[in-house]
């Protein structure tokens, strides 16, 4: 384990709740962070639920997810962090959001206290400008789920000092996981390779070059992903992808990072994909069915 002992989580959603959770069974004393109980009593039977599949399948032994569970704490206080050594943020994708947070928690935790961001498009400056610890600020990304995903890109902007980068990649290594380093650009590593892709299947469906589900069969036989890539944008989140998206040709005035129009049409008609239960494909029935989007 390395040398940080309890660790701080902002925001209890898909990714808070699974950073807490891995945080908890790897050892750690966890606490997590969210503005209600009703929130993170959500957020707390997901894990549950999650650590049992673990115990199932013979990949946790049941007396491991009931330390990790014992571990676990939540709260709504943003104050109650202050004793972490380090605080990882997992809230929306809005720097304003972010930076009124890390604001707050700079005039409360010590000095020595590590924070880390969990955004996926955000640049790690915009926030580490917003407090007066930008040499011990650093960005971990985890992946989605973060139970099984075993990747982390640990982002080292120009201010993060090279302790801080260690400290902060010997700890995704103590969670089972597998760090990568990688620099401050919109976007790090995945999401800079990841997303162009994503919106050129997109545009692809607006050009008629395939339908959905060939589009989506000819990059899994093809190139031997496991998902097409509109199945892939479905389960991240076509909001989420859009915003995404907004962010990084904002950073980079690249064309291939411009959202397409469909996508923009589908987020506005809250077709998010899972989440809504539907997307390009229906999830109301099972298997799911290709949506008409009147292409």
């Amino acid at each position: 384990m390395s040398d940080i002992k309890r660790v701080g989580v902002l925001g209890s959603g898909l990714m808070g709740s699974g950073i807490a959770q891995v945080a908890a069974t790897a050892g750690y004393d966890t606490l997590v962070r969210d503005v209600s109980q009703q929130i993170w009593d959500k957020a707390r039977g997901g894990i549950e639920k999650s650590l049992a599949k673990f115990v199932e399948k013979g990949k946790l032994p049941a007396a491991d997810r009931d330390a990790g569970l014992k571990r676990l704490r939540f709260t709504t206080t943003t104050a109650d962090l202050k004793g972490c050594d380090i605080v990882l943020e997992a809230v929306t994708e809005d720097l304003e959001l972010k930076n009124a947070l890390w604001k707050e928690l700079d005039g409360l935790c010590p000095p020595a206290t590590i924070f880390a961001s969990n955004t996926s498009s955000l640049t790690i400056a915009a926030m580490a400008a917003a407090t007066r610890r930008a040499d011990r600020f650093v960005g971990l990304h985890f992946f989605n789920p973060v139970p099984l995903m075993p990747l982390v890109e640990v982002v080292r902007t120009v201010t993060t000092s090279a302790d801080t980068f260690q400290r902060a990649f010997a700890f995704a290594k103590s969670l089972g996981k597998e760090p990568v380093a990688a620099k401050d650009n919109s976007g790090f590593i995945v999401n800079l390779l990841l997303v162009p892709y994503l919106l050129d299947a997109i545009r692809a469906v607006e050009r008629g070059v395939g339908s959905v589900p060939d589009i989506d069969k000819a990059m899994q036989l093809g190139c031997g992903y496991p998902m097409g890539p509109l199945t892939l944008l479905d389960f991240v989140g076509l909001d989420t992808t859009y915003k995404i998206a907004e962010i990084m040709f904002t950073e980079y005035r690249e064309q291939r990072y411009a959202p397409p129009p469909l996508l923009k049409r589908m987020v506005l008609a809250g077709m998010n994909g899972r989440k809504t239960g539907k997307g390009f494909y229906d999830y109301a029935v099972d298997p799911p069915r290709v949506v008409d989007l009147g292409l």
